[in-house]
């Protein structure tokens, strides 16, 4: 359990967090890759958590528009969502949820997110930050102070549910605490925030005072 229990709102970053889409992002990305003569295994390993423009910024590759290749990646990975499902007890913990008391924070194009978390058979939020919301993605804290700001509450009374370093990273900048989900990782990665690997372990109510409660399941 996190040491603070109690908090205004839950921030939920999307993929490897409230959905797995691993499967459809890296045959996209392998296919991209492949066309563009890169070494794939390189190239997956700095895709998830970040915005899909600011990689390609990074790669800096000749001829290459970042903007445009972006565009075209996001609809390739729209078309593409064969496999993505939601994160083991998701479903039943956004469902306890008041709706004004929760939003997906994610580095993806909004279209491709709701496409994804529709895929998943998960609930559409009434509050979501995307790629194109701001203007600097993950790891800066823009993304969650913004959500913060469209729920009506100060980051630093948030919960902000992530998987990646740039999201763990740009929600530590913006004052929220951090619960890590761990059910996608390949390999345990070191952080001193809690971490969970389904939702089945917490459940989470509205308290007297109006704030979201968690509390491990059975507790």
């Amino acid at each position: 359990m996190p040491a603070q229990h109690t908090f205004a709102a839950f921030l939920f970053d999307m993929d490897g967090t409230l959905t797995n889409s691993i499967a459809a992002a890296e045959r996209v990305w392998t296919q991209w890759a492949l066309g563009k003569g890169l070494d794939v295994e390189k190239l997956l390993s700095t895709i998830h958590g970040v915005r899909c423009v600011d990689t390609l910024r990074r790669l800096n590759l000749p001829g290459v528009d970042p903007v445009r290749e972006a565009e075209l990646l996001a609809q390739m990975e729209t078309d593409d969502v064969e496999g993505v499902i939601s994160i083991d007890g998701a479903a039943r913990f956004l469902a306890a949820l008041p709706d004004d008391r929760w939003a997906v924070v994610t580095s993806a194009p909004r279209l491709l997110a709701e496409r994804r978390i529709q895929a998943a058979g998960l609930p559409l939020p009434k509050v979501m930050v995307a790629a194109e919301d701001v203007e600097h993605g993950k790891p800066a804290p823009d993304c969650f102070q913004l959500a913060a700001k469209k729920l009506g509450v100060r980051p630093q009374d948030c919960l902000v549910f992530e998987d990646a370093p740039a999201g763990i990273a740009a929600a530590e900048a913006a004052g929220a605490k951090v619960m890590v989900i761990t059910a996608t990782h390949k390999y345990a990665i070191e952080t001193p925030h809690p971490s969970l690997a389904s939702y089945d372990q917490y459940r989470v109510a509205l308290n007297a005072e109006g704030l979201l409660e968690l509390s491990a399941h059975g507790g």
